[in-house]
């Protein structure tokens, strides 16, 4: 069973049971027994004096010892000095809102403690957004009076067109692999909360299965029997999509005539799609009450690129680089059985470790393992000086006491990566005397996305990759992308190979820890013409691994 607990300042494993006892047997030594009157003052703030000087000798080994030692989760309340602290941090920041059940979703409050401090806090003012946010969720979301109107509406729109009503909605279709609906999920969450829209995941996936409900009071799972079939086969082709209405010269009067608006905003969309992203909702789409939204990335990027958006988006994020490692630790919270797999690894694989290194392999080439990948990988993590080099000869140590440990922690479908690295630390010593050991938590051979125990695996494994010090990823990769996000990590991304051949250099250490845009728009929203938007502000740039691709980073 995996221990709850801290993370970070210094205190790093629990102190023993034996310790504990001594600080608080003589604590309770130092405090007279309920219905006594102290006869003597002097005696009693010597006692005082003694029983104060004994905790802090009691205490003082302890502390010296945990703080040498590696981070170790474990119960805050155990250790009464950090309680306070414990308690302030599980909300992240104010990132987060007590109240909620505690044992019906232990991720919520005990994963800040499975990494370190936070790497960026959250702004007062984004904070009082999601404020805002979670008010609005409760008043209009499924099970609400508002709600049932508005689905009653667009049901019956045939005969009385639709009307506005109090609530607006965002209706998401997040599709392909688990990566991908991740970073789905947080774009239109941000877009939901600039646009003041009520946001509703289409429960044909395992979201609901692998992570918790995120606002309090309220679910944002869109209930069964909506009135829109289907929502799965919609395409930009349908008459109600945005393609159509930005086509149309009286899109302001159609609109209102239509029961819902549906925004294509699949990676490889169309340039009428992507004006989506200029957009500043003053035209029509603030009435159209229903917005149903179908999109498999990330296009955070592109909303700091409309300027209906940049003052606030500025006054959320005052750092650039923050976005979605904020986004994802207040949105993505795994279910209990998630969160058993995940700190049970933790406990039996990286909690003891000097120095934890994740490295993510993701193949677009097919199934079958390749040897110029598993070179890549040795000759990034080698350049990087992220692994130690191994001798031929075996040195002439008599003893492996107080060596340096580091574990690695590799995912991807395949196990054949892992078992020639895992051999090759094995075989031969590390150069620098250090312990490398190599674990691989599960390796399914081929992609099963929509799948509950494959996507359950997934989950676990990207918040592992999170809670380790440093990170290698696969271009390209969502699911790298989702796994140094989560853990505030910016990653040395590997080059995506061609011809089979090893890039040259063979990783780069990226410019911030966002995931990429694959599919921007090239518009210019301010000029109205087209554009290489990677160059019209300073902290929208091309990814590293996509040079067309989209990041945010924060220009320094």
């Amino acid at each position: 069973m995996a221990l709850e607990g801290v993370v970070g300042i210094g205190i790093t494993k629990r102190p023993s049971q034996q310790c504990l006892d001594a600080v608080e047997n003589a604590a309770r030594r130092a405090e007279p027994e309920e219905g006594t009157v102290e006869q003597n003052t002097t005696p009693w703030i010597a006692r005082k004096k003694v029983t104060a000087l004994a905790i802090s000798l009691v205490a003082l080994p302890v502390l010296m010892t945990t703080v040498s030692r590696r981070d170790s989760p474990w119960t805050p309340a155990s250790f009464w000095p950090l309680a306070t602290f414990a308690r302030q941090e599980k909300l992240l920041g104010g990132l987060l809102v007590p109240g909620f059940d505690e044992r019906s979703c232990l991720s919520r409050y005990r994963s800040a403690f499975y990494h370190k401090n936070l790497t960026r806090s959250p702004s007062a003012h984004l904070i009082e957004r999601l404020r805002q946010h979670e008010a609005l969720q409760r008043r209009c979301g499924p099970g609400t009076e508002a709600y049932r109107a508005a689905a009653a509406r667009l049901r019956s729109w045939r005969r009385n067109g639709t009307k506005d009503g109090v609530c607006r909605y965002l209706v998401l279709v997040p599709y392909r692999g688990l990566g991908n609906r991740i970073l789905a999920v947080a774009s239109a969450f941000l877009y939901a909360v600039l646009t003041d829209r009520v946001l509703l995941l289409n429960g044909n996936t395992s979201m609901g299965e692998i992570f918790c409900e995120p606002f309090p009071g309220t679910s944002w799972l869109l209930p069964q029997h909506f009135p829109i079939s289907n929502l799965q086969n919609l395409t930009g082709d349908v008459r109600e999509s945005y393609r159509n209405l930005v086509q149309n010269d009286s899109a302001a009067s159609l609109v209102s005539r239509l029961p819902y608006v549906f925004v294509d905003l699949d990676h490889s969309c169309t340039y009428h799609d992507k004006l989506f992203f200029c957009d500043d909702e003053r035209q029509f789409l603030r009435r159209a009450p229903w917005l149903v939204m179908r999109t498999d990335g990330y296009f955070v990027p592109a909303l700091f690129l409309n300027p209906a958006h940049q003052d606030e988006l500025d006054r959320m994020f005052p750092r650039k680089d923050s976005v979605f490692y904020l986004l994802a630790h207040y949105l993505f919270h795994p279910t209990n059985k998630v969160w058993g797999l995940i700190t049970r690894f933790h406990s039996s694989y990286l909690r003891d470790s000097d120095e934890r290194l994740g490295i993510q392999v993701r193949v677009f080439d097919g199934d079958t393992p390749f040897q110029h990948i598993l070179d890549q990988i040795l000759a990034c993590t080698s350049q990087e000086h992220l692994l130690p080099d191994v001798v031929t000869q075996e040195p002439p140590r008599l003893s492996m006491a107080g060596a340096r440990s580091k574990v690695v922690l590799m995912t991807g479908l395949s196990s054949w990566y892992y078992e020639n690295i895992r051999w090759k630390y094995w075989q031969s010593a590390t150069a620098t005397g250090e312990v490398v050991s190599v674990y691989q938590p599960s390796h399914e051979e081929h992609q099963l996305s929509g799948y509950t125990t494959h996507d359950m695996k997934a989950v676990a494994e990207m918040y592992l990759l999170g809670m380790t010090d440093k990170i290698v990823t696969s271009g390209w990769s969502t699911f790298g992308y989702v796994g140094h996000g989560l853990g505030g990590l910016t990653p040395w991304i590997m080059f995506r190979p061609e011809n089979h051949t090893t890039p040259y250099p063979p990783c780069r250490r990226a410019k911030s820890m966002e995931p990429c845009m694959h599919g921007p728009p090239f518009y210019d929203c301010r000029a109205k013409h087209g554009a290489d938007t990677g160059k019209l502000v300073p902290h929208v740039q091309h990814c590293e691994d996509m040079s067309w691709g989209l990041k945010l980073v924060h220009p320094e």
